[in-house]
């Protein structure tokens, strides 16, 4: 038996979802566009392109969904680790605004919000936001 696809962001099962997934397909949990590099088989971020497929076109964007001929879903692209890492990063950034507004912020506020700021866009830290800020 093959090993069931989870969704790269937040480890859901995609069991769901038709094979071959479709350039609309998303996570049933996060929404999370599903036909991207990042659940390709060929992602790698350590060769050019990040692609292990030569005539492959580049892909920039490799967390939006693509129209990429070459992809095939991995059942090996979860990791925990960074998953917590990025729950982490959340509530950091929450804790934040709460920080700078005064007040604890609404759950819609943080449902609405947060699910927006994925690990690739959110490039400053807690740190460096506070200094900008003069917090």
């Amino acid at each position: 038996m093959a090993d069931p696809f989870l969704c790269f962001r937040c480890g859901t099962s995609l069991e769901a979802l038709t094979l071959p997934f479709s350039r609309r397909d998303g996570c049933p949990q996060c929404a999370t566009d599903i036909h991207v590099c990042q659940m390709c088989l060929h992602f790698d971020k350590s060769v050019p392109k990040q692609c292990h497929e030569d005539d492959a076109e580049e892909v920039f964007e490799k967390e939006k969904a693509n129209f990429c001929e070459w992809f095939l879903p991995s059942s090996e692209v979860f990791d925990p680790e960074r998953a917590e890492q990025v729950q982490a990063a959340e509530q950091n950034l929450a804790s934040l605004f709460a920080l700078i507004f005064g007040k604890q912020i609404s759950q819609a506020f943080q449902a609405a919000f947060l699910p927006a700021l994925s690990p690739s866009n959110a490039k400053i830290g807690d740190f460096e936001i506070r200094q900008i800020l003069l917090i």
